[in-house]
């Protein structure tokens, strides 16, 4: 990264003294390599004809010649300082990324602490209809009852509180399905996570996830950074992994705020 750094930095100092120009008093100027004042004269190598030339000194604005090579010189530093806090913010980002463990789970970037990435839990689910109440296990389906059904996680909060509100996760997938972050309802003793309704004959899955906002992105195969768009209201929420129309989802469940609000 550094050696990329020093070859941009080359390449614009380069560039800048490839292109110079010697302002003359008439508005007109010469592209120089680079230039000589003498007592009555100035000297040049003329980037143009690929040889020295000399012209009188009072033809040249030396002023106007001298600003724009500072205008110029202070745009490749800015440009210089721009690449530098780039590379920086990439190497700090991978840095992180890296502390992400290897195995699957959603795991948050606690702010402040440099290195620091817990792991969260992942929730007991459940779906209650008419029939009753099974939990709901990735690896064993539970039988689909055909009707409307709730889906819905026990306790009222979260027992993992995120810091600030707009949390970021890293989630690493156990399979390649879709995965985003959830606001959820308060429910007596649960939290509802969303209402489903299975076809009758088809047992097609009807879902309207909820979705909050985020901002995604991939830092290996099938991990991904997760952040939401816009300041999370303090409740509820819970980071899903699922696959449109199954019930096979894992969550994981977080709160913003004190516990209750």
């Amino acid at each position: 990264m550094y050696l990329r750094f020093a070859i941009l930095i080359a390449l614009a100092v380069a560039a800048f003294g490839a292109t110079s120009r010697l302002y003359l008093k008439d508005g007109d100027y010469q592209i120089v390599r680079e230039y000589q004042v003498l007592s009555d004269r100035v000297r040049y190598f003329s980037t143009e004809r690929g040889d020295w030339e000399e012209i009188p000194l009072e033809l040249v604005d030396l002023d106007r010649t001298k600003k724009d090579a500072a205008e110029r010189q202070a745009a490749v530093d800015a440009d210089a300082k721009e690449q530098d806090v780039e590379d920086k913010a990439i190497r700090a980002e991978r840095k992180e990324a890296a502390q992400v463990p290897v195995g699957p789970g959603v795991y948050y970037v606690v702010p402040g602490k440099v290195d620091k990435i817990e792991a969260l839990k992942t929730a007991e689910v459940a779906v209650n209809s008419s029939k009753g109440r099974s939990i709901l296990k990735v690896l064993a389906p539970i039988p689909i009852v055909p009707g409307k059904s709730s889906v819905e996680i026990k306790d009222e909060s979260a027992a993992y509180r995120a810091t600030g509100d707009k949390p970021e996760f890293y989630i690493r997938l156990s399979d390649d399905e879709r995965f985003g972050i959830i606001k959820l309802s308060k429910k007596k003793n649960a939290r509802l996570l969303e209402t489903i309704s299975i076809l009758p004959v088809t047992n097609e899955v009807i879902e309207d996830l909820k979705l909050v906002p985020t901002f995604k992105k991939q830092v290996s195969e099938r991990t991904y950074k997760i952040w939401p768009e816009q300041q999370l209201e303090p409740g509820e929420y819970a980071l899903v992994q699922y696959t449109d129309g199954a019930l096979n989802w894992q969550v994981w469940d977080f709160g913003v705020g004190p516990a209750g609000k």
